[in-house]
């Protein structure tokens, strides 16, 4: 029976469509298309990217960036994600992004958007779990009068690390559990925040400070500049819905779930995230004080001054725990990229990565190594305090140009691409159009520094955007690698090009 005449639900069919994508299944398919969503949703996690970067967007443009921002990033992303969807739904594997590129624009194409893909899912593990280990030490702050140093938060950001990989050894379905319950965590957290800001303070500020008040701390002048590089805190935030591809052989009637998942998740965190800024944003009681928080973590100041130490110390496990939900569901989505890439030879001890553990169906050998890498990348935290600002631009530097890869070549070769379930028709090309031109724009943007010494002049050690520098250095790595092993690098040949071709020729 050929693809196109195949039912379109049930595992048999997923494992079979997988087959003519040229691989035999070997992970265990126990996730729902609920679970799917959530694990985006998840990563994406409006109480990790929003309360962590916060303190950037008081200083990047203050409040009317910050919120204005959101609402028109959020709006951008929603093309990126359909671009994306559109594209999964046509190739459902747990390599995503790099097959997808594979597929449509030739090896070379697979294996830069692979690499790109990979730095941006370890930096996106290292900076949730380094902003959980900063939040963790702010509650420790208020309840055991713990300091949190550079030295004491890696050290919890390493004991989280290794909770998150021993929770991703048990396999998908715990994985997929945890994913659901973070999706109402999430909803629920935001939900208590934003009232207990609104109800308890006796004071806010008002809707004019929230919507219009523009803040440059960043030591540049101009101001244009400053609202540019106060959009890195939502697009960070809006990153990592990727996940929902990557778990896409695990999840069932996958060319449907994957893609709406995608879909699901962006839409949900958008509301989400804009309503849970605002509340914050009318909860300030003292700006600089927010800003220089003993705490380390300026929403833990806006707790503390709202509801007084007991209600700060609640609502900060409610962020904690959804920060630790977030960590948890990347390194899943890191590790099964992990094992794809090395499924298909592309990463230096590939035969390592890409065994699967028979009894719980999951890729052990790839999680370690996504929590190990992940702990390197933030290991300059400990001697910079910038070095944090920099994982969050790897992994917005790394991550958002291996989207936009797959849907150009979608457009490249919209005679020749054969559309999965879900598509958007003739809007395909005119949505794609406008993502890969957001893509660009921000890939720039997101190089550029951030911050200017005090002193004056152009840019220190400690101000230095260390992104560019890591983007040409996992450009570098992947060109050597190529050089030395991308003849072994390969996807197979498979029937379903035969069959799409088919398709297209009206055959099938």
């Amino acid at each position: 029976m050929s693809f196109a005449n195949r039912p379109l639900r049930g595992p048999r069919h997923d494992d079979d469509r997988l087959r003519d994508l040229g691989y035999k299944p070997v992970l265990t398919r126990r996730m729902s298309g609920f679970g799917n969503a959530a694990i985006s949703f998840s990563v994406i996690s409006v109480l990790s990217g929003c309360m962590t970067m916060y303190g950037f967007g008081l200083a990047t443009g203050g409040p009317s960036v910050m919120l204005w921002g959101w609402v028109i990033v959020g709006f951008m992303v929603l093309f990126v994600g359909a671009g994306l969807a559109e594209v999964t739904s046509a190739y459902p594997t747990s390599g995503a992004l790099y097959f997808m590129a594979d597929k449509l624009g030739g090896k070379r194409a697979g294996w830069y958007t692979g690499w790109l893909n990979l730095l941006g899912l370890l930096g996106a593990i290292a900076g949730i779990d380094y902003g959980a280990a900063a939040f963790t030490g702010a509650f420790l702050n208020l309840q055991f009068g713990f300091e949190p140093t550079p030295q004491k938060t890696i050290g919890i950001f390493l004991v989280i690390l290794a909770l998150h990989a021993i929770l991703n050894l048990f396999g998908v379905r715990l994985v997929s559990v945890l994913n659901s319950v973070s999706w109402w965590w999430h909803l629920t957290g935001v939900a208590v925040i934003v009232t207990a800001l609104t109800i308890v303070p006796a004071h806010h500020q008002s809707a004019h400070f929230v919507f219009t008040t523009f803040v440059n701390d960043t030591g540049w002048s101009a101001n244009w500049y400053v609202v540019l590089i106060g959009l890195l805190l939502a697009q960070y935030t809006f990153s990592g819905y990727d996940a929902s591809a990557h778990l896409s052989e695990e999840t069932t009637n996958a060319s449907l779930s994957a893609p709406r998942g995608i879909m699901r998740a962006i839409t949900w965190s958008w509301a989400a995230g804009f309503v849970l800024l605002v509340g914050l944003t009318f909860a300030i009681r003292d700006y600089a004080g927010v800003q220089a928080s003993s705490t380390g973590v300026p929403p833990a100041q806006i707790f503390l001054d709202a509801l007084g130490p007991a209600g700060a110390k609640a609502l900060l496990l409610v962020v904690i725990i959804a920060q630790l939900f977030c960590g948890n569901a990347e390194v899943a989505a890191c590790s099964r990229m992990v094992f794809a890439f090395s499924r298909d030879g592309a990463l230096p001890g590939s035969h390592l990565w890409r065994k699967v553990d028979a009894r719980t169906g999951t890729p052990r050998a790839a999680v370690w190594l996504s929590v190990t890498v992940a702990a390197v990348l933030a290991l300059p935290s400990l001697y910079s305090p910038t070095a944090y600002n920099a994982v969050v631009a790897i992994n917005v530097i790394g991550i958002t140009p291996a989207y936009a890869i797959p849907i150009y070549l979608r457009i490249r070769n919209r005679d020749h691409f054969a559309p999965g379930p879900w598509n958007l028709g003739r809007w395909g090309v005119p949505v794609g159009v406008v993502a890969v031109v957001w893509v660009a724009f921000v890939t720039v943007l997101f190089c550029l520094p951030q911050t200017r010494p005090e002193s004056g002049g152009w840019v220190s050690v400690d101000t230095f955007n260390y992104a560019p520098v890591a983007l040409v250095a996992v450009l570098a790595l992947a060109t050597v690698w190529w050089r030395i092993a991308g003849r072994d690098y390969g996807i197979p040949a498979v029937a379903a090009d035969t069959e799409m071709a088919k398709i297209q020729d009206g055959v099938v």
